[in-house]
């Protein structure tokens, strides 16, 4: 619950500015949190289908597996992708917030960039990081789901070998 100037008293510039930049910092952390969050999956799905590439080159590798590991990568990308939009919904508040807090400051540079910018609704003059990195994972999801195709194709067909012989 906000207060008036008046009912805040004498401090209130002084502590709204304190506020300001407190809440500017941890925007800022927010974004350097979802970064990280980023640099781990990616990783970590880079390594997944490295590791089968490298067993795929073996020589008759075991692939049994391959479908349990498709199924932990698809499922590491949807919550890097549930990840992204709840980062991206977090920061969205944040910054309405920061603009509503630079309506009592005397400069709102946030608000005037964002104004510059069309608000974002101007793709040539700026595309959200948000609209490109949700593709991210889906292009992952994409890749082990092929793979886990692929895994059950093979195990179709060795079951079958089987049931033959």
């Amino acid at each position: 619950m906000s207060k008036t100037q008046e009912e805040y008293g004498q401090e209130y510039n002084s502590h709204l500015l304190e506020q300001y930049k407190l809440f500017v910092e941890m925007a800022d952390r927010i974004s350097a949190r979802r970064q990280s969050a980023n640099s781990f999956f990616l990783s970590v799905n880079t390594a997944i289908i490295a590791l089968i590439g490298y067993v795929k080159l073996g020589s008759q590798p075991d692939s049994s597996y391959f479908w349990l590991v498709s199924l932990a990568g698809m499922s590491l990308c949807f919550m890097w992708y549930r990840l992204i939009k709840s980062y991206k919904d977090l920061n969205s508040a944040k910054f309405a917030v920061i603009h509503e807090m630079e309506a009592e400051l005397p400069v709102a540079p946030y608000d005037s960039e964002w104004e510059k910018v069309q608000r974002g609704t101007n793709k040539k003059l700026y595309l959200p990081f948000t609209h490109i990195e949700v593709y991210i994972p889906w292009v992952f999801f994409v890749i082990h789901s092929f793979v886990l195709i692929k895994a059950v194709a093979l195990l179709d067909l060795i079951s079958r070998l089987c049931v033959s012989s």
